[in-house]
């Protein structure tokens, strides 16, 4: 089978189509003949930076689309020939994949492979964001960085939904700035000097929750922009920053929360929560809820041009492989 992987960290040029074998599922695991892959920032990270790459040479990917091919032993509820979406814990991009049976879901009546790769890590986080971590009340605001990114395209849509007073994006760039608009954001702010236009827009209260995936300086500016009581989940370090800390001094004054989320960690950890989690943000799509566009699709063999595209932070919603 074609598999997408790199032998050594770096650009997107590092990434090289080989010829391996299939892979077998193990007990407790499913192989899946992948039509979808989805790519996501963590992909760009690996190749770069080495995240969550125990040994090279390494073959990216969290999630697919496809039709389930064998299931190994103790494994049930699954079948051969289902069509189902998975999160995996790298190895997406290749023609089959092997996932932990735990985190490969059935795909709801009438949803189409396209959309399922969108779903496993996008979804449940971004719901989670929202509401079992962030907790969003009615009437509640929110800001939320990456607004134009796959997970904020979501969160805005779910904030919206929740009946949140207001959602406030950040964006890098001035273009992205129209699309987040169109999939929930009141007001779209560019660029790391957001707090001032925060307290301006909230007359000096600052918002309910931020959502960060960025860290750094980025996570400094958005607990800043937190009011009385508010809540701050940390999601992401695509800064690439040292980890964060924060203690008596920042949250004590003003009853501040912080707080994190990882789907993968998720996984890991606790997989019937993931499981449930994923099929309660699933149905948000199923009932039409939310949708989370496909803005730009490439050839599994192309994969290094998906990188440069996000790389270029020019990229909205949701990139795609096509594989199968």
């Amino acid at each position: 089978m074609r598999a997408v992987e790199f032998q050594e960290y770096g650009g997107p040029e590092v990434l090289k189509v080989v010829e391996t074998d299939l892979p077998e599922p193990g007990p407790g695991q499913v192989s899946i003949d992948v039509t979808y892959a989805g790519v996501n920032f963590a992909d760009l990270k690996a190749r770069a930076e080495g995240y969550r790459v125990a040994s090279l040479p390494f073959r990216p990917g969290l999630e697919v689309s496809g039709r389930i091919r064998a299931v190994g032993a103790e494994v049930t509820g699954l079948r051969p020939g289902q069509e189902v979406a998975a999160l995996t814990d790298g190895g997406a991009y290749a023609e089959t994949v092997v996932a932990a049976a735990s985190t490969v879901f059935p795909l709801p009546e009438g949803m189409s492979p396209r959309i399922a790769a969108t779903l496993p890590t996008v979804l449940p986080t971004a719901h989670a964001l929202v509401h079992e971590v962030g907790r969003l009340r009615a009437g509640e605001t929110v800001l939320v960085q990456g607004a134009a990114g796959g997970i904020g395209t979501v969160v805005g849509q779910l904030a919206k939904a929740a009946g949140a007073g207001a959602v406030y994006g950040v964006v890098s760039a001035a273009a992205k700035a129209g699309y987040a608009r169109a999939y929930g954001y009141d007001e779209v702010f560019v660029g790391p000097d957001f707090g001032a236009e925060v307290r301006r827009v909230t007359g000096g209260r600052g918002v309910d929750l931020a959502l960060d995936p960025v860290g750094g300086d980025t996570f400094r500016r958005s607990m800043d922009t937190l009011a009385v009581f508010g809540r701050l989940v940390s999601f992401g370090n695509a800064g690439s920053a040292e980890p964060w800390q924060v203690g008596q001094p920042e949250l004590y004054p003003k009853g501040r929360t912080v707080s994190g989320f990882s789907i993968l960690g998720l996984a890991g950890t606790a997989p019937e929560a993931l499981r449930a989690l994923a099929e309660r943000a699933f149905r948000t799509v199923a009932e039409g809820t939310v949708e989370l566009p496909v803005t730009a699709e490439f050839p599994l063999a192309e994969a290094a041009e998906a990188h440069r595209l996000i790389g270029s932070r020019q990229s909205t919603g949701k990139l795609l492989l096509r594989v199968g």
